[in-house]
Formats: structure tokens, sequence, C-alpha cells
């Protein structure tokens, strides 16, 4: 216990909601089977790849993505904080949430007052509200402030230990919860923090691991996730006192093992566990609470969080203690158990404490197919024995302070940016929570992959990972803070074009629209794949698992891996020679695949007619504006590769496929591209979405291919007069006059904002991260103003619709969204990114 004569100070920026006010018009899914967990998410606790928990605005812990790339929303009522608290005047005893279990359990305790509706909510303005309290977040951390009920003034800070270029903390299935607790009275105040958790060691492995894979009513493939819930038999709880530090830890009977099996299998090409009676298994390790021995500490390892609670709460509400029972009898079956830890203390009057809690958990393995295994990139720092979560929180209780310094120096600088308004500076760090939340994948490290394998699902309802014309936009966020983690994943994306998968299959976009679908190769050698695969097959190794469309079609995807890695180059100092010659022949072999689209020989591949790149829903016929504008930025980009390798290839002979071979041939194609792209696409106001289908439609993402050129130093793809005339047209056609600019951009609409077929999905939908995108081109070509106002738009449709961390893909006009916590969205972070000249970190 720390004594302070500081109260935490949360940042005027941070996102406010008053504790358990409810929304009235939350946003509602589109599609009846995508996901939809309703309004209460709270930011995501646990570092990147390791698993996280959330706990909501109304102080539950309802988010268990603990299995990676699963995801499960499911309120678990035993794991809680409560507070008791006695005075001059009685004593009262609370458990932090505003929502008793619906099932019954633990029905003598008694749960806090939520706020009412006349309550206020900020969306990262400052506004604080006056009920019982105020939940506030910034990524990594967020506060609950406690008022009105209690004479003493409390806050919990709760942070994992994630700031920029952090390859290593960042990792670790930690989550701090500091408590400050103040006495504004004259008179002592006697509180006692009260922490409980169930032991759910086991729950989280798919029961089913060939689950069947089913095309739903959107086209897209999708399994069931079967979570083992409830199977505890075996779990038991063991209390821990050292001299300093005190607590329980929470494993189960099958996972006592010897703890370096493991070691004999360090030297494997990538941490995959090979075959062999070595026992640690997916959903296997332990979870860990500690805090400091300061003060004094009840203990109660063995009560039924099935009950009502009673052994916990009689002697809490009571008095603050718990019954300092010790059991570690393994549960039965169909038992289940939990653990409780409390920790009592005085607060003179005008005295300020400070107690951490630390919540760990180690569960080093992460199973996509049966049998396809990897350890998790905590393991580098900590065994892999599933053994360490008391050795973490261990970690954490002596050096949380220090993390939090650095998480402060990291957002420091933003925070004091006069020229940034709040509600930016906000959304800017809350959309970072996708990276802890996002299904992410951490691999240990190898020899191949120094600092491991990473990926983040596309979203909840997609659920593939690094989908690669997402993150065209959505991985600003990672490159900036991250940036050896981006480079990973495009690396993966370079070792998967040469390969070839023919397994066929049936193409969900047909079921949709009720026409039998043809069938198609998996994937096509030298294509560029969609994505790095799916958390039930084999995650960066095979590839393309959606199969909505022929991503072995698409136009756009080459052109992306292209602009990708030499962003990647460029944006980090222009010296990681090695990173572009890993790429080198994947985009020599990809750029090659792609010009066999260009039927009629003109320089640019044509759009076959079918939804054939991200717009995926959206025709494209003969040369696109979108297509053909990244067509055009991938070639300057390849030549560029070209000419900076061929400069190194002079001292070093090491290139199979020599730069000076491409190059004549690129710039060939270049010099066709250039006069066909304007000559078919500008028609003196904006670039038409196609040649061929003699649509008026204005796209809203037009002219992705000249921001990416912009931002890269390449020549312009098309004027810089034309690029502002069509940004102008977007701007007051598919902003101002639609949903009069209340939403954000629509992707397609006619001039005069109406829509070209009122049934139409795509091109009326308002997609976040096309809108972070288009804002960050707004900014780059002068148009600041209008990137900020449509940004806006953007950010409080999600801040006060129930949309916060799970922002969607899609928005719609009438209150409607679509893929939640997606992963387009953090390309809010371009927007900063163009603002301050890139790099950040």
């Amino acid at each position: 216990m720390v004594n302070s004569q500081f109260f935490p100070d949360i940042p005027d920026c941070a996102w406010s909601r008053p504790i358990g006010l409810g929304w009235q018009s939350p946003y509602t899914v589109r599609y009846a089977s995508n996901i939809d967990d309703g309004a209460w998410h709270g930011m995501p606790l646990g570092g990147f790849g390791a698993g996280c928990i959330g706990r909501s605005s109304r102080g539950d812990f309802n988010l268990w993505h603990i299995d990676g790339g699963e995801h499960l929303f499911h309120s678990i009522p035993a794991c809680q904080f409560s507070v008791f608290e006695a005075t001059g005047n009685g004593s009262q005893a609370f458990a932090l949430c505003t929502e008793a279990p619906d099932n019954g359990t633990l029905s003598e305790w008694q749960w806090y007052p939520a706020s009412d509706g006349n309550r206020g909510q900020g969306t990262g303005n400052g506004e604080r509200g006056i009920g019982y309290g105020e939940y506030y977040a910034l990524y990594p951390r967020s506060w609950f402030v406690y008022r009105n009920m209690f004479q003493a003034e409390l806050t919990c800070e709760q942070f994992s230990p994630i700031w920029a270029g952090n390859y290593q903390e960042a990792s670790y299935p930690i989550a701090i919860f500091e408590w400050t607790a103040h006495n504004p009275t004259d008179q002592p105040i006697v509180l006692s923090l009260l922490l409980t958790w169930q032991n759910t060691v086991g729950w989280f492995t798919n029961a089913s691991k060939s689950p069947e894979v089913k095309v739903r009513d959107d086209g897209s493939p999708v399994y069931e996730y079967m979570p083992r819930l409830g199977e505890s038999q075996g779990n038991f709880n063991r209390w821990v006192a050292v001299a300093d530090a005190i607590g329980c830890v929470m494993g189960r009977v099958a996972s006592d093992f010897v703890t370096d099996v493991a070691d004999n299998f360090t030297d494997s090409p990538h941490p995959l566990i090979p075959s062999s009676p070595y026992p640690l298994s997916e959903g296997n390790g332990q979870w860990a609470i500690l805090t400091f021995p300061d003060a004094e500490v009840f203990y109660h390892t063995h009560w039924n969080p099935g009950g009502d609670g009673a052994e916990v709460w009689r002697s809490f509400s009571q008095d603050g203690s718990l019954p300092n029972l010790t059991d570690e009898a393994p549960a039965i079956e169909g038992e289940q158990i939990a653990t409780a830890m409390a920790v009592r203390f005085r607060l003179a009057p005008g005295e300020t404490q400070q107690i951490p809690f630390v919540v760990t958990w180690d569960f080093p393995v992460t199973e996509f197919a049966e049998g396809v295994i990897y350890f998790r990139r905590y393991t580098d720092f900590f065994d892999r024995s599933g053994q360490n979560a008391w050795t973490m929180a261990h970690t954490a209780l002596h050096h949380y302070k220090e993390w939090q310094q650095h998480i402060q120096q990291w957002q420091q600088p933003i925070l004091d940016r006069a020229d940034l308004p709040n509600w930016f500076k906000m959304a800017l760090f809350n959309e970072l929570y996708d990276l802890t939340s996002g299904g992410t994948l951490w691999s240990a490290a190898s020899d191949r992959d120094p600092i491991g394998q990473f990926a983040v699902l596309e979203c909840l309802d997609y659920r593939w990972y690094e989908s690669l014309d997402v993150r065209l936009y959505g991985s600003f966020a990672l490159l900036m803070l991250f940036p050896e983690l981006d480079k990973a994943v495009l690396r993966a994306f370079a070792r998967a074009i040469p390969t070839s998968d023919e397994t066929p299959r049936t193409i969900g976009y047909y079921y949709t629209i009720g026409k039998p679908s043809p069938k198609a190769v998996r994937k096509a050698a030298n294509a560029t794949p969609h994505d790095l695969g799916a958390p039930n097959e084999y995650v960066w190794e095979k590839t393309n698992y959606t199969s909505y469309q022929d991503c072995n079609l698409w136009k756009d995807l080459s052109c992306d891996f292209v602009l990708q890695v030499y962003r990647d180059f460029v944006l980090t100092g222009s010296t990681d020679y090695d990173f572009l010659a890993d790429c080198w022949e994947s985009i020599t072999a990809t750029l090659t695949y792609l010009k066999t689209f260009d039927l009629d020989g003109d320089g640019i591949p044509e759009n076959s007619g079918a939804p054939d790149q991200t717009f995926d829903d959206w025709r494209l016929q003969g040369v696109s504006a979108y297509c053909g504008g990244l067509w055009i930025a991938a070639l300057e980009a390849a030549i560029a590769i070209g000419k900076i390798l061929g400069n190194r290839e002079a001292q070093s002979s090491s290139f199979i496929l020599h730069p000076s071979s491409f190059i004549p041939q690129w710039q060939t194609w270049l010099n066709q591209s250039r006069p066909i792209y304007q000559e078919k696409l500008w028609n003196g106001k904006y670039y038409r979405l196609d040649s061929e289908s003699g649509s008026d439609v204005v796209m809203a993402d037009q002219l992705c291919g000249q921001f990416y050129a912009r931002l890269l130093g390449l020549p312009d793809v098309v004027p810089t007069e034309c690029a502002e005339s069509a940004l102008r047209s977007v701007y007051e056609s598919c902003f101002l006059r639609f949903s009069e600019g209340k939403l954000g951009a629509a992707n397609g609409v006619r001039p005069d904002g109406s829509p070209v077929n009122p049934g139409d999905t795509h091109p009326l939908e308002v997609w976040t991260g096309i809108n972070f995108g288009l804002a960050a081109f707004l900014v780059q070509m002068g148009m600041r103003e209008g990137a900020f106002r449509m940004t806006e738009a953007i950010v409080r449709q999600i801040y006060e619709h129930g949309l916060q961390f799970r922002t969607p893909e899609a928005i719609t006009a009438a209150h409607t969204f679509r893929a939640s916590h997606y992963l387009r969205a953090m390309a809010i972070w371009a927007i900063y990114g163009v603002l301050s000249k890139l790099p950040h970190g």
C-alpha cells in the first residue's frame, strides 16, 4: 500500500459514461446472424495475443477473449470488485456492478445502483456526470470514479502494460487495478476492498475441435465456438503468502507437471508443439490474483459462485473481513469454485491511500485446427509450463508504477496538442482496443521470426486474420506504434503469395443473390491472398479462408501488398533493406499475376463485373477508379523498390530475380496505364466509378491510390487539380448530401446524394475505416476542416450510440451496423500520421 497525496489525474479527453447508464437507442445489427452483444462494452485488459478480459461501464467482467481468435461475451458475476465502508454513522457494502445476476445466484450480495437517464455522458469532451459515478476510458487505461454512495472518494484505474514500441510487456496477460481512496471528511473511515474471482481454468477452448463450417445469410463462412463453460472438475485454488505479495493461484490438478519439458522444442522453425505426450493443452494453465500484504488481508479460497454468495458476503458486509478459509480440494464433477481476497484499511481525515490488485492468466497454448498448436509471445519471457500466473502477477505488482509512467510518457505529447480536439484524441487511443481484443495472435519467437508472428482478425463476424484490403487502411496504427509487428504480418503474406491450394470451394456471394455458384480454387499460385487464415484451421500457413468471393480474382490485393511493403520501408526510415529483400520475389510474382487480368492489353487490369475488390458487394466493370489508381501507385512503388534493391545488388549478388529485369516492363505498363486511366475515367469533376457500367455514382474512395502515392513520395496518380476537384465532389455528395452530414460519407451515391438503387448494400453504407482513410486524404490535400468534420461525425456515431470498443465496419442511416470489432477503423491513425508527418511511436 502506497501513501499518496494525489488523486488520479484522468485526462479530459477520456471517453466517459455514467456508471450503469444504459442506451435509449443503441445501434442494432443489420444481419440477424451477425454478432450483436449489445452496448455494454468497456475497454479490454490484457496484452497482445495473450487473451484479454473486458469490464463494462456497469462494472461487470463480460468479455473473455482467452482462447486465441475466439469470442465469448458472457458476464461472470463472481469475478467482481466490492467495497465495504464503515464510518461513525454506520456501514455499507456493495458489489460494484449495477446489474445483479439474472440466474438468481449471489442473491445475498448488495449491488451498486445505476445512474439514471438524467445523468450526462461524454464523448471525450471532458463532460462529467453527477450520478453514482463515471466510467472513463483512454486506452490502455480506464477508470471507475464512484460518487454519492460512499463517504470516501474512490477511484479504480485499470490498465495493462501497453505502450508504443514495447515488444515485451505489451504481450503480457496482465490486468492491473490501482485503487485510490481518499477521506475528505473530518472523521476516520474504514474501507475494505474485495476481489472475488471464479476459477475458469479449462473453460476457454473449443469443445468441437473440428467445427462444421457453414455459409450464413450474409454469404460468409462461419463455425460455432463452443467453450467448455462450467467444466471445472479438478480445479483448485491455492492461497500464497510471501514477504512482499499475497494472493491466490487458481489451477487445475491435471496441469501440475514438470515445467521445463518445453525447453526441448525451442529450436523448431516456428513455435509449434510437436506430437508428444506433453500434457499442456489449450485452456489449461492458471489464474492468479495478488496484492501487497501491507494492510489487513482476508481470504476465502473455496466458495460456491453458483450459490447465494453468503459464505463471502455475510462477513464482508458486516465488517469488511472474510473467514480466512483455505481449501485446496479440487472441484468435483458439477462443482464450481471461486476465491476471494479482501484488503481492509483505515483512512484518517484527509488521508489518501493507494492499493493495487493484479489479475493474471497463464494459458500459453493457442490451438487452431486439432493438433495445430502455438505458444504465445509472452512465453518468451516466462517459461512455457502454464504455471506462471503468480510470477507474472508478482512482476506486475513491483513494476506497475513504472509501466504507468511509460504509458503516460507515450500518450502525453498527443494529449498536449492544442490543435487536436478532445474527441479526436479520445478516439485515436480508444480505437487501439482492437489490438488487444481483436482475436489477436502473437506467437513466440523463432529463428525465422525473431519477434514472433502477429495477426488481428478482420472482425468477429468475418473471423479470419489480417485481411489485406482492410489492413491497407487499418494497419496504420500497428505500423506507427509497433512497426516490427506490421512487417511481420507482411512477411507472412510474402511467404504465402507463391503457394497454391487447389481445394475447390463454393462462393458465398452467389448464395446471397440466389444464383448457382461456380467452383473456385482456394488459392492460386502467385495471387496475393486475401487473409492469413482462420483460428479453426492453421493461421499464417493456410490462407484465403474467406469464400464470400473468389479472392484470386480480386484486382486490389496485389497492389495492396506492394504498397504496404513500400510504405513500411519508407515510413520506418528507408533503411530496412532486408525487409524489402524478403518481399521482393513475391512483389514480382504477384504483379505479373495481376497483369494477366489486363485482357485488352492497355496496361491496366480490368474489373470483371463481379465484386472483385474490397467493396465485395459492388460490381465494377472495366477499368475502375479504385483498382486502377491502386495499380498505378503500386507500379510506382515496385519500380522504387526495384531501384533501391538494384543499387544494393551492386554490392551483393543475392537476388535470384534481378530488379533490372522487371523495372523496364513495369515502366512500360505504367506509361500505358496513366493516359488510359485519365481518359476513360475523368468526367471533369470526379473520376467515374468504372469505364463500362455508365454509372454516374460518386465513389468516396475513388482515389485511394493517389493518397498512397503522395504519402510515399511517389509521382501523383492524377493531376493535383483533378484530385482536389474529385475530393470536393466526394465531400459534398457522399458526406454533406447524405443524411445531412450526420453519419459520415457513404461509399457511393449520385452527385445529389441520392442512391443509385435504394436497395444497395455497400454503396449506401458508411464504412468507418474508409471514412478515416478519406479524412487522412483530405488532410493531405489541405482540407483539414472538412476532414475533421467528417471524422467527428463518425466518432460521435460510435461513442454516443453504444458502439464503443466494438467499432463496426459499417453503419447505416437506419441505425444498424455490420461487422463489429473491425480492423479497418484503426485507420484513424492515418489521420494523425498525416497531421504529424509520419512516423510516430
